[in-house]
């Protein structure tokens, strides 16, 4: 594996790596446990928005993650506990952009500026909301980040060229050079195969470059916030090895 880039927020790796396991892993980020508001009780809301949209909203905030038992699983028998739950608690008065961060709770937002509602003069708004876990595979709003992957694109040039330089000038991600007749490429995990090199060199009247999908991939994974980009793919290879134990299991 070459890391590309490593941040608390995304990560970029490529490897020669099957595409069926891939995308194992790609699919295996929704099983990760994550936490986010799960129900909302409004006892004061006049806002624009309906009670449904501003509880949708606050089911989308951004939550650091914390270890707690799924509901269904907790001592509790689903009534709701310290264990399996946390409270957040907003009560405002207009005229002002409500953000995440005005929330009080034992939940910390990932992104305090993030705006909840406009309230104008005199309007209130009061709610009490309460974060649980759950798996994106069930819900969007417990999805961790954006997994995705693409092939490490093979730029070739052959003897057609003439140095013209017009692919080097099309490339949107500026990752070709041509010099003495030689192509040189600079982050090459940057082509997404888009093939504006190729296009302008046809329009030259030329055929000398040849732009195709290699046998590695570029493996992307960016964070939503809850967990670090790192985290997710660790929990990923663990959710999708649990999944082949419980496979082997009912096999046998």
């Amino acid at each position: 594996m070459k890391i590309i880039e490593k941040t608390k927020e995304k990560a970029i790796f490529h490897e020669e790596i099957n595409e069926s396991l891939a995308n194992a892993l790609r699919r295996s980020a929704s099983e990760i446990p994550i936490m986010a508001i799960d129900e909302v009780e409004l006892y004061k809301n006049d806002s624009a928005l309906y009670d449904e949209i501003l509880a949708h909203r606050l089911g989308l905030i951004v939550l650091k993650n914390q270890n707690l038992e799924f509901i269904e699983n907790c001592s509790c028998k689903g009534k709701g506990c310290s264990k399996c739950s946390v409270q957040l608690k907003l009560s405002v008065k207009g005229e002002k952009t409500v953000k995440a961060g005005e929330m009080k709770g034992k939940a910390e937002v990932a992104y305090e500026e993030t705006p909840i509602v406009l309230l104008l003069k005199d309007q209130e708004l009061e709610f009490v909301a309460v974060a649980r876990m759950g798996k994106g595979i069930d819900h969007a709003k417990y999805s961790p980040g954006l997994v995705y992957y693409r092939n490490l694109a093979e730029i070739k040039l052959n003897k057609e060229c003439d140095s013209c330089l017009e692919c080097v000038r099309a490339c949107p991600q500026k990752i070709i050079s041509i010099e003495k007749g030689k192509l040189k490429t600079k982050d090459i995990w940057k082509c997404d195969l888009c093939e504006s090199c190729i296009i302008a060199c046809k329009k030259h009247g030329k055929k000398a470059i040849e732009v195709t999908p290699s046998k590695e991939l570029v493996f992307i994974i960016e964070s939503f916030g809850q967990i670090s980009a790192e985290e997710i793919l660790v929990k990923s290879v663990k959710a999708l090895k649990d999944n082949l134990k419980e496979i082997s299991k009912k096999i046998k």
